[in-house]
This record gives C-alpha cells, sequence and structure tokens, in this order.
C-alpha cells in the first residue's frame, strides 16, 4: 500500500506540474473567465467564498456520514446499536449552523452586489445598449454616433481601456439581457425600465458578447463582439461611424437604418422603424 500511495503521489504531481500557469489560474477561479475589468476581482472574490464554504460543508457532511457508519454499526448480529431519540444539542447545532451559512452568504452577496451595480457618476463614456429582436444597437451618447447589428451581422462595440464605462440598458420589445462573459457582468435589457451599471474594462482584446435571456425564436443568433482598444484607436472608430452616417442617436423604438437591409425592403417586420437621419 505505501507502493501504491507513493506511485499516485509521484502522478499527481506530474500531472499538476504538467498544467500550465493558465490552466491553474482557471482552476482557482472555479471555471470562470479570466476578468477583463476592474470589478471582476469582486466578482471572483464572491464565486471562490461561495465554492469554499460549499466544500468546506461537504467535507463535514462526508465526515460525519462515515463517522456515524463507523461508531454506530452493528457490531453482531445480536447488538443492536443504542437508539437516540432526541438530542437537543445536536438539533440546536444542525439547525443554527445553516442559518448562519445562509446569512452569511446572503451578507457577503448583497454587499458585492451593492458594490458591482453602485453608479459613481465618475463615468468617462456612457453607451446606451438597445437590445431588439434580433440584434443590438450601440448609441455613442457622448459622441453622437450609433452602431447597430443584424443577426447575419452582429455589432461589434469599441471601448477604451481604462475607462469607466456607463451601459444604459433598453429594449423596444420583450426582455432581453446584455451579457459579455469576460466582463463577469450581466443585466437584463427590460421594456419600459433603464437599467444602469458601470464597468472599467481593463484588459485589451476581443471579447464576445450575448443575450443571456430566452427572448424569442432567434434568441441565439443576438450575438455581438466587444473590443476593448487604446483610447486613439476608440476615436479612430468613432470617426468611421461619423463618416458613415451613423449620426444622431437611435430609438428605442422598431429600427430601421440604411445598413439594415431587411427593415430598408420592408419597414414593416418586427423590428423595424423608420429613424431620422
Amino acid at each position: 500500500m505505501r507502493r501504491t500511495g507513493a506511485y499516485l503521489a509521484a502522478i499527481s504531481a506530474l500531472a499538476l506540474s504538467a498544467c500550465s500557469q493558465e490552466a491553474r489560474e482557471s482552476a482557482l477561479r472555479m471555471g470562470l473567465p479570466e476578468p477583463a475589468t476592474a470589478e471582476g476581482p469582486i466578482v471572483i472574490n464572491l464565486w471562490q467564498g461561495t465554492w469554499l464554504v460549499a466544500i468546506a460543508i461537504a467535507i463535514l457532511v462526508i465526515g460525519l456520514l462515515f463517522a456515524a457508519i463507523i461508531l454506530y454499526r452493528r457490531k453482531s448480529e445480536d447488538e443492536v446499536p443504542k437508539q437516540t431519540r432526541y438530542n437537543i444539542p445536536m438539533e440546536i447545532l444542525y439547525t443554527a449552523v445553516p442559518l448562519v451559512i445562509v446569512f452569511g452568504l446572503f451578507f457577503f452577496t448583497a454587499r458585492d452586489q451593492a458594490e458591482l451595480t453602485k453608479i459613481s457618476g465618475e463615468h468617462d463614456h456612457t453607451v446606451n445598449v438597445v437590445a431588439f429582436k434580433w440584434s443590438w444597437a450601440f448609441n455613442y451618447l457622448d459622441y453622437g454616433v450609433y452602431e447597430i447589428g443584424t443577426p447575419a451581422e452582429p455589432p461589434v462595440l469599441y471601448l477604451p481601456i481604462d475607462e469607466k464605462v456607463k451601459f444604459e440598458l433598453t429594449s423596444p420589445d420583450v426582455i432581453h439581457s446584455f451579457w459579455i462573459p469576460a466582463f463577469l457582468t450581466k443585466m437584463d435589457v427590460i421594456p419600459g425600465r433603464m437599467n444602469v451599471f458601470e464597468v472599467t474594462p481593463n484588459k485589451s482584446g476581443d471579447y464576445a458578447g450575448k443575450c443571456a435571456e430566452l427572448c424569442g425564436v432567434d434568441h441565439s443568433r443576438m450575438l455581438f463582439n466587444v473590443k476593448v482598444v487604446s483610447q486613439e484607436e476608440f476615436e479612430a472608430h468613432i470617426s468611421t461611424l461619423r463618416a458613415k452616417g451613423q449620426e444622431g442617436k437611435l430609438d428605442t423604438g422598431r429600427i430601421v437604418t440604411k445598413g439594415n437591409t431587411d427593415c430598408a425592403v420592408d419597414s414593416n417586420l418586427p423590428g423595424c422603424k423608420e429613424v431620422a437621419s
């Protein structure tokens, strides 16, 4: 058995040493992607803490289970283990401990949620996100330009690195959900209501975005992409949108633009309404 244990230890050491630094960091994040915003570590810490509590509870429960199996087993055919009808201290314990755990998790979740949803008013940019069946429009409110996509051509949202962005979420039709997995932030887009949150992208790169609310037949096609770039590249993109004539603000009604071929053909299609150029 000692030899077997040594073999297993050696195999485990080799397996761990073979893991890349990226794989080890991913394991420590418990399956969450590497955060691409300054607020992401708050979510990571809450997620890790919740898992640690869950693992500790699992170890305790399994330990108590095996302790009961070993200590209170029937040791002979004629012997019946001592039967206990009530154990008041034990009953108080297994009532109080779960309550402490639940209230503790609630406290830390509420604390972090308040921090993540707090609007500081110190943002550098404001983007109005319009979710509609079946794509997205992005109004860069500080620059008076917009981007719009279709299911066939998902739009690209440009964000400058290390600058806080305020997102204003609106929808003209049904409930959608604005989700950028790498930002570790997701919020519903509800008709008749403006939901707001702030994030600070701090890692340049390309990121995927999608609708995370089952909103209808083409829900799976409601995709978009995000580019976190330098301020210079961001301003160059804004100039490109302006050169295309995509100036102004798309309202939260049914949308049609020159770039939306389906709506240009038939403005009565779901998702279409003329917008002043």
